[in-house]
């Protein structure tokens, strides 16, 4: 078997795009996108008569609606092709606003429902800010499940784990960049490869602890640089991929064994760690990486729900 097929037996393989086009050549259970993806999406000539057309359709609605009414006309798309769920995101702009996250999300439900798709087969994807994870533990009493994006740190899948969320998203190649960064020409790739990553270190502790607590929370490891970092995460529940690195796992025969294991992590002499907000905030504060790729990265899902909604003014 080549390597994707292999780590298929170990973890759930999720596809991290718009581009529906694409997925069925790799056979994924699941599939992710968020504003950067689908605005790269509706940027190539494949996917402009869809914008259009939804566009045309709701034309005189709040540009948010239609944003949403788009969002969910490519989770559709992706839901006809695979057997899973997709994750679709809450416009980052609403990061720091819980009621408003809330009613957001119960629209996205609300417009998935009235094209025949049922709850269970979407993921609300919300940022792992505080305000994020109060909003989510909210619709999680309200039967919508939600996928904790944005990731970083510790304290987030902490937090994420007491309100009970479906499912978190820790970015590990986002971590990985911030450690290069910082280190300059001090780097040492090879020393920082595999089991050594800042990225895939910061997805094993967070493994160990739900595991070792039986925490339900689904883990599914996302941001990938290179498929060092996918194979080193084997055994992880879920992990989502770019077609580009799908494409390099399926043409790899390597042997790939898996990485990670419930059995071995419920063994382990770990602390137990409980957060309220104080203590989550103060936690983040002290994580310089994460208070800066979590800022980062709301600004720049804010700033492609910006340019999606030029595109629609201008469609």
């Amino acid at each position: 078997m080549n390597q994707l097929d292999t780590l298929k037996q170990f973890t759930t393989v999720v596809a991290d795009t718009g581009d529906f086009k694409q997925l069925a050549q790799f056979k994924p259970q699941d599939a992710t996108t968020n504003p950067s993806l689908i605005l790269k999406a509706v940027q190539k000539a494949d996917y402009q008569p869809l914008l259009q057309d939804t566009v045309g359709r709701f034309k005189g609605r709040a540009l948010d609606e239609i944003i949403d009414r788009l969002l969910v006309r490519f989770g559709c798309e992706i839901l006809s092709i695979i057997p899973g769920r997709v994750s679709t995101e809450v416009d980052a702009r609403l990061s720091f606003d819980a009621n408003a996250m809330v009613t957001r999300a119960e629209r996205l439900i609300e417009l998935y429902q009235a094209e025949g798709i049922h709850v269970d087969r979407v993921l609300v994807k919300v940022a792992a800010t505080w305000e994020g994870i109060q909003a989510a533990e909210k619709l999680e009493q309200r039967g919508i499940h939600t996928n904790l994006t944005l990731l970083f740190s510790f304290c987030q899948a902490v937090a994420c784990g007491q309100a009970r969320v479906q499912l978190i998203s820790p970015f590990v190649g986002r971590i990985y960049d911030w450690y290069k960064k910082s280190a300059g020409t001090a780097w040492d790739e090879a020393a920082n490869a595999g089991a050594n990553d800042p990225g895939v270190k910061s997805v094993r502790q967070i493994y160990h602890h739900y595991k070792h607590f039986g925490i339900a929370t689904e883990i599914m490891g996302a941001s990938f640089r290179n498929v060092g970092q996918i194979t080193a995460l084997a055994g992880c529940d879920l992990l989502t991929i770019s077609p580009e690195l799908l494409a390099q796992l399926a043409d790899s025969d390597a042997p790939l064994a898996r990485a990670l294991d419930a059995h071995a992590a419920a063994a382990l002499d770990l602390p137990a760690v409980s957060l309220d907000e104080a203590g989550f905030r103060y936690a983040l504060n002290q994580d310089a990486m994460a208070t800066e790729k979590l800022a980062e990265g709301i600004r720049a899902f804010a700033l492609d729900a910006v340019k999606l909604e030029q595109l629609m003014l201008a469609a």
